[in-house]
């Protein structure tokens, strides 16, 4: 195999590292794919083939190595903006209607009447107190 010829199969290890990366959303062939384009890179300079090989292993290793632990914590973490009922959660709120364990409460939250229940059964809210929206069940909200 000439120089030309191997950093050409690099190219083409490369793409076909590729594919499985879209197909299946692991960036391991990513990391494998780059490896492989600096095995090219090592092939049109005219390293020899161990080279290639051990630029490859090195690249591919190394991007794993520190990749993978970074997208993984990414992977992990909420998102930073809460939307949605997440973004109720911790919201004070004022009673409007009487509110206990047993539902039939209303509260005025963010600017909407919402059904309301009190998380402590024993506890009751009246009209006028803030309260502290702590989970949505549907259209109710959870409050303490």
């Amino acid at each position: 195999m000439n120089d030309i010829g191997t950093w050409v199969w690099w190219l083409v290890g490369a793409v076909a590292l590729g594919i499985p990366l879209v197909v299946t959303a692991m960036p391991e062939f990513g990391m494998l794919a780059v490896g492989a384009v600096a095995a090219a890179g090592t092939a049109g300079i005219g390293g020899d083939l161990v080279v290639q090989v051990l630029v490859f292993a090195v690249v591919s290793v190394a991007l794993i190595a520190v990749v993978r632990p970074i997208a993984n914590r990414h992977r992990s973490q909420r998102p930073q903006l809460a939307t949605g009922v997440d973004a109720l959660k911790g919201k004070q709120a004022v009673v409007l209607e009487r509110v206990d364990g047993s539902g039939g409460g209303r509260i005025k939250l963010a600017g909407e009447i919402w059904s309301a229940r009190a998380l402590d059964t024993d506890r009751a809210y009246e009209p006028g107190q803030e309260v502290d929206v702590v989970e949505i069940e549907g259209a109710t909200a959870i409050v303490i």
